[in-house]
């Protein structure tokens, strides 16, 4: 997609931001690249690599005998994700839209993307042109984070602890922003069915919750800060309202947090 319709993640502000998500999403990050099986022999293609944090641990897996083509829409993160994989003669970089696949994909044999789907709009159209393009037998696997099934948890816990309203607020603004957009936070959770019906083959589904940390709180506040004025200008919550929102999160004790959101892994075939 263009680099204008992402809500987060397209300036050198939001490195920082992604960094420490890396941070946060390293145990899932593995377990996507181990259920796809990277190994050296694989070309393979990132979807929406940020600055670099999954593509460092593809690299890695692939080693000198590999190739890995990291595709983004922001130049600015692009530079950074040059940064982090200086040296690193396996990775090439190519800035487009991911949701037109164009000659960059040819010949993958392992196509990834973690948090890039559901800031894609109508990521289905994305799978289908997929499912046309890519050869038999190529691996295909997401992350994707779910904004929506922990409320189930948080808005039970919240009736006997009040202190988690900063919590709920949180998840209620970033989905009311996501919906602002016309974008999925729950992307994920159809991604299994939307892949079967696609005609991908071997489709299997994992979730990973994550207990709301330091790490998470954290990046909370910055996501508030990232999208200050986007959430200001949309009338979800006042510039103010957020000054109050990010103290109130940084004096939360982590330790005994429900969960604000996880990640769902799908990986398949094609």
């Amino acid at each position: 997609m263009k680099e204008t319709g992402y809500v987060l993640g397209q300036s050198e502000r939001a490195a920082r931001r992604l960094e420490l998500q890396d941070r946060h999403f390293a145990a899932p990050s593995e377990a996507l690249l181990d259920a796809l099986a990277v190994s050296p022999a694989d070309r393979a293609v990132e979807l929406g690599c940020g600055p670099g944090g999954l593509t460092k641990r593809i690299a890695k897996r692939i080693g000198a005998t590999g190739r890995v083509t990291a595709v983004d829409a922001s130049d600015g993160l692009l530079n950074e994700a040059r940064k982090v994989l200086a040296g690193a003669g396996n990775v090439s970089f190519v800035r487009a839209d991911v949701a037109q696949p164009g000659a960059w994909i040819d010949g993958a044999t392992v196509v990834l993307g973690r948090a890039i789907l559901h800031h894609v709009p109508m990521a289905e159209f994305l799978l289908g042109r997929l499912k046309a393009t890519l050869a038999p037998g190529t691996r295909i696997g997401f992350l994707e984070p779910d904004f929506r099934r922990p409320l189930i948890e948080l808005s039970r816990a919240h009736a006997k602890r009040p202190e988690l309203t900063p919590l709920l607020t949180f998840a209620k603004a970033i989905n009311d922003l996501y919906s602002a957009w016309r974008i999925s936070g729950a992307v994920g959770a159809s991604l299994t069915p939307a892949m079967q019906d696609a005609g991908f083959a071997d489709v299997r589904h994992q979730w990973h919750p994550f207990a709301t940390d330091a790490d998470v709180l954290e990046n909370m506040g910055l996501i508030y800060e990232e999208v200050r004025d986007t959430f200001a200008a949309l009338g979800i919550i006042s510039s103010h309202d957020i000054d109050a929102e990010q103290m109130k999160l940084a004096a939360l004790t982590p330790g005994d947090l429900p969960p604000v959101w996880g990640l769902h892994q799908v990986t398949a075939s094609v």
